[in-house]
């Protein structure tokens, strides 16, 4: 998001030339940038010892693929702790051990995604309000389940790998 008027006093922003950054919206009354905003959000590949990861179904986003678990971090949460907490209200699980995987601009542009492998035991899949249906799909079957070329699916396919310890 690009601000017009300064969110801290309200004054419309002017531009300046700032270091390398080159012109970036300028508040002349609190004489400082003030930087696009964009959300922080986290997702994660859900996988248990049996080789199977967790995808899910959520209208909201699409009708006909599966996602990974994702959601927006809170403020005062690190990466790791809203990743464990989003795990833990959409699907039920534990996490046993989380994997920093990499990071990803959402198509959008106004959102960054910070990627996880979740390690968490089998178990049967406790669902939020947000999640249409989920389920435990081996390894070999959860590709061509997810929208070709998604974050979701790079997630996936680079979990798969660190798992399969290539």
């Amino acid at each position: 998001m690009r601000y017009t008027y300064c969110p801290r006093c309200g004054e419309r922003l002017g531009e300046k030339e700032v270091g390398d950054e080159g012109l970036v919206p300028w508040c002349g009354r609190c004489e400082r940038p003030i930087w696009e905003a964009f959300t922080t959000a986290v997702i994660a590949a859900v996988v248990n010892e049996d080789d199977e990861v967790a995808l899910l179904r959520q209208g909201y986003i699409s009708a006909n693929t599966y996602v990974c678990v994702s959601g927006i971090m809170k403020p005062g949460e690190t990466a790791e702790d809203a990743m464990v907490r989003e795990i833990g209200e959409e699907l039920g699980l534990h996490v046993k051990e989380l994997t920093y995987m990499g990071s990803w601009p959402h198509k959008n542009g106004d959102m960054l995604m910070l990627g996880f492998c979740a390690l968490a035991e089998k178990a049967p899949l406790t669902l939020s309000r947000e999640v249409d249906s989920a389920k435990w799909v081996p390894f070999d079957q959860a590709l061509p389940l997810i929208r070709e070329g998604s974050i979701a699916q790079r997630l996936v396919k680079a979990s798969i790998a660190l798992r399969r310890g290539a």
